[in-house]
């Protein structure tokens, strides 16, 4: 069992629920973690106001901040990398993150779907919960995974279900799936915190 706090960079682009989520799992002692940095894509993005109002240290690197690729590819990772982190927490993040070797087996995503169903490129928020009841399929859920190279595509370390409700809205489901993520992430992370589960391999190994 882990005894330092683990180290947690947070990437945010929109409302910031989820860095919320993860600071209150923090406070309350659920989650031996901290939170040493919040980097926002947008200055205009509520999650900027909501890591202030926690008295977190923030950055904005985006699109706008940084317009080159390039040079935001390299500010994003630098900062990311001063900051020694354990794990690298996505956030509802809207960028593909390029990631070092460095980093590998330390970025963790959450992806409103049970993976590999609805993702990929294209499939993030909204999006997402309107394809599942346009289809009218029986379940949905969320997933948290190792983020790689690839949209949506690294290994799975936690899911949870979702069963839908005939004629139910995109924002109905949406808040189902929410209230999901908000038990599932501070889970995963502890695992992988306390050393149950771990990255080898590019795959997820478990020692229960």
């Amino acid at each position: 069992m882990s005894s330092a706090a683990a180290r947690l960079v947070v990437l945010a682009s929109g409302g910031g629920r989820t860095l919320e989520n993860l600071a209150q799992n923090i406070q309350a002692g659920r989650l031996n973690a901290r939170i040493d940095l919040v980097i926002v894509s947008r200055k205009e993005a509520k999650a900027l106001q909501r890591a202030r109002d926690l008295g977190l240290m923030t950055l904005v690197i985006g699109r706008q901040s940084h317009p080159d690729r390039e040079r935001r590819e390299h500010c994003l990772l630098g900062a990311i990398l001063e900051a020694r982190p354990d794990f690298v927490i996505m956030a509802g993040w809207l960028q593909l993150l390029p990631i070092p070797p460095s980093l590998e087996g330390k970025v963790l995503n959450i992806h409103p779907a049970l993976l590999p169903a609805y993702g990929g490129r294209g499939y993030y928020g909204e999006r997402v919960h309107q394809a599942v009841v346009a289809d009218g399929v029986p379940l949905s859920g969320c997933t948290v995974h190792f983020a790689t190279e690839a949209y949506d595509e690294g290994p799975i370390v936690v899911q949870e279900a979702v069963a839908t409700r005939p004629g139910e809205s995109a924002d109905d489901l949406a808040a189902r799936v929410f209230e999901a993520e908000k038990r599932i992430y501070p889970e995963a992370l502890d695992h992988l915190i306390e050393g149950r589960a771990y990255w080898q391999d590019g795959k997820v190994r478990w020692q229960l």
